[in-house]
C-alpha cells in the first residue's frame, strides 16, 4: 500500500443499456428525439462490453492507493465480484455500489435520470466520499502504475487538459451544421456551458477523456452559494443543450483560487474509437510501444467488430496482467 496524506476515493458511473429493465424505464420516460439521437439519449450511450470490470481492475492494480472505490448505479449490479476475487483477491470489498436514489435524497422528484452530466452534478454528495477523489466514466482505464501527485499536489488537483478559446469554440458550434433537426451537443460544447456558467468569456479548459481530480469541498461550497446551477443540471433526465460539464466547472473553480496544477494530454492519455480493424491494429500496436501514458480511453467499444474487440480487450488484459 502507498502511503498518502490524505485518503484519496475513485467514483465511477457506470449502466448496463442491455437490461432489459433499464431499456424498457427509458423508453417510457424517453420522447422520440431523445431516444434517436446519440447525442442526447440514444442507445451508445448505455451499452457496453464489460468496460466495468477492466475499469475497476485498473484502478486496483495501478492505483493501489485508493481508499475505497465508488461505483454508481440505478438499481443494477455489475456482477464483477468473482472477477474481481479471482484476480485481486481480498480487494473487492473496497468496491461499494452507490444508487441514483443516494445521491438524489432530497431530490427524488428528479429521478429517474439517464444522463451523466445530472449524475456527475451531485456525484459530490456519496455519503463518506473523502474529500479528495478521481472521477471516470467506466470506459475509462488506467494502464501504468500512477500514483497520488499523478491526481493531486498538496491541495491542488492536476488537470490533463490545455487552454482553449470560447469565442472561437462558440463561432466553430455557430458554424456546425444541424443533424436530424439540432446542433449536436459535444463533449467541448459541455465544457463551453461551464465557463459560461461561471462568467468566464475568453478561455476554458479542454478536456481529454481521462480520470478527472476532483474535490468535494469545492462543489459543496459553490452549490451551496448557486443551488439554481445545481438543480439546473442535475435535474434534466436526458441531455440538454444549456448543460454544463461539471469537471469543467471544478477545474475553473479551482483555476480561481490557484489550486490547480495543469498538465499537458499529450503523451498522458490513449484514446480508441471503433474505426476499423486497420485502424485498431496500428493504435493497438502504439498502444504496446507506448511508455509514457497512464490512462486510456476505449470509446464506444461495442460499436466496433467482434474481432476488433477482441483485439483492444486481449490487449487491455495482458496490460492488467490478466493472463
Amino acid at each position: 500500500m502507498i502511503n498518502t496524506e490524505y485518503p484519496i476515493d475513485a467514483v465511477v458511473t457506470w449502466v448496463d443499456g442491455n437490461d432489459p429493465a433499464h431499456k424498457a424505464k427509458r423508453a417510457m420516460y424517453g420522447k422520440k428525439d431523445e431516444s434517436r439521437n446519440d447525442d442526447i439519449g440514444g442507445d451508445i450511450r448505455y451499452t457496453s462490453v464489460g468496460e466495468i470490470k477492466y475499469c475497476i481492475a485498473s484502478l486496483l492494480r495501478f492505483a493501489p492507493f485508493l481508499r475505497t472505490i465508488w461505483l454508481i448505479t440505478d438499481n443494477q449490479d455489475p456482477m464483477i465480484w468473482d472477477f474481481l476475487e479471482q484476480h485481486f483477491p481480498g480487494q473487492s470489498s473496497k468496491v461499494k455500489i452507490v444508487d441514483h436514489t443516494v445521491l438524489y435524497r432530497g431530490y427524488s422528484q428528479y429521478l429517474p435520470v439517464f444522463n451523466s452530466l445530472s449524475i456527475e452534478t451531485v456525484m459530490w454528495r456519496i455519503p463518506g466520499l473523502s474529500e479528495h477523489f478521481i472521477y471516470l466514466n467506466d470506459d475509462f482505464m488506467l494502464v501504468a502504475p500512477t500514483t497520488p501527485s499523478d491526481y493531486f499536489v498538496g491541495e491542488k488537483a492536476v488537470c490533463y487538459a490545455m487552454w482553449f478559446s470560447l469565442p472561437f469554440a462558440n463561432l466553430l458550434q455557430f458554424l456546425k451544421p444541424k443533424k436530424n433537426g439540432h446542433k449536436v451537443f459535444t463533449f467541448k460544447h459541455s465544457m463551453v456551458n461551464a465557463a459560461t456558467a461561471i462568467g468566464e468569456k475568453w478561455r476554458f479548459f479542454r478536456l481529454g477523456h481521462n480520470p478527472q481530480s476532483m474535490k468535494v469541498s469545492t462543489f459543496s461550497k459553490f452549490f451551496e452559494e448557486h443551488p439554481d446551477l445545481m438543480i439546473s443540471n442535475m435535474s434534466c433526465r436526458f441531455r440538454e443543450q444549456h448543460q454544463y460539464n461539471p469537471a469543467e466547472l471544478f477545474f475553473l473553480l479551482s483555476a480561481k483560487e490557484d489550486k490547480l496544477i495543469l498538465h499537458t494530454k499529450k503523451g498522458v492519455n490513449l484514446y480508441l474509437l471503433p474505426k476499423g480493424h486497420k485502424y485498431m491494429e496500428s493504435h493497438i500496436q502504439r498502444f504496446r510501444n507506448s511508455t509514457t501514458e497512464k490512462f486510456c480511453c476505449m470509446n464506444s467499444l461495442d460499436y466496433a467488430a467482434p474481432e476488433d474487440q477482441k483485439l483492444a480487450l486481449d490487449w487491455l488484459e495482458e496490460r492488467l496482467g490478466l493472463r
